[in-house]
């Protein structure tokens, strides 16, 4: 089962975990990273293959996560907090909307651009047309830049040296 998430279909599944928190009286909150805030936020693309997140209460949100997967046949991991890993204490966020039971953040544009670069997959081409899309978005003009914003969030010394090539590499042939 192949899915493709637009912009449209995850706020309609953000919507829909707003409505079954209502009838179970809880609050929740999600906030957003990766591809997801590149399609719903910066509408940078047309779709992402999941929406990477975290949130609580984690056990509620699972379920009806799974519940909108068997409604709308969507792949059990459609939404994962799985990116926790790469989340920086130092993290920012912007509110994207807010329902009466759920509160929905984003990565603000330096802090994806952070998280990009720290998990970057070499060869991978949306990873890559991400970070362009941010620096330009941003104004940045050196990869110098860059590293200032990465560095604002996770210790220069976890950064891997793949990240340093990238994105100069990135500079020298994409990003003019």
């Amino acid at each position: 089962m192949k899915s493709i998430l637009t912009k449209k279909g995850i706020i309609r599944y953000l919507h829909e975990i707003s409505k079954e928190l209502e009838k179970r009286k809880i609050q929740g909150e999600i906030i957003l990273f990766g591809g997801a805030v590149m399609t719903v936020a910066f509408d940078a693309r047309k779709s992402t293959k999941d929406v990477d997140t975290v949130f609580r209460p984690p056990k509620v949100i699972r379920e009806i996560a799974a519940k909108i997967a068997r409604d709308y046949e969507l792949p059990e991991s459609w939404l994962n907090d799985g990116v926790k890993g790469f989340v920086s204490s130092n993290g920012s966020y912007d509110l994207f909307f807010e329902d009466a039971n759920l509160k929905v953040f984003t990565a603000t544009p330096e802090y994806i651009l952070a998280m990009k670069c720290m998990s970057l997959r070499l060869g991978e081409s949306t990873d890559e047309d991400d970070i362009v899309f941010l620096v330009k978005k941003l104004q940045l003009t050196s990869p110098q830049q860059v590293f200032k914003i990465v560095e604002k969030y996770y210790p220069r010394n976890q950064i891997p040296p793949k990240t340093q090539y990238a994105i100069e590499e990135l500079f020298e042939t994409k990003i003019r």
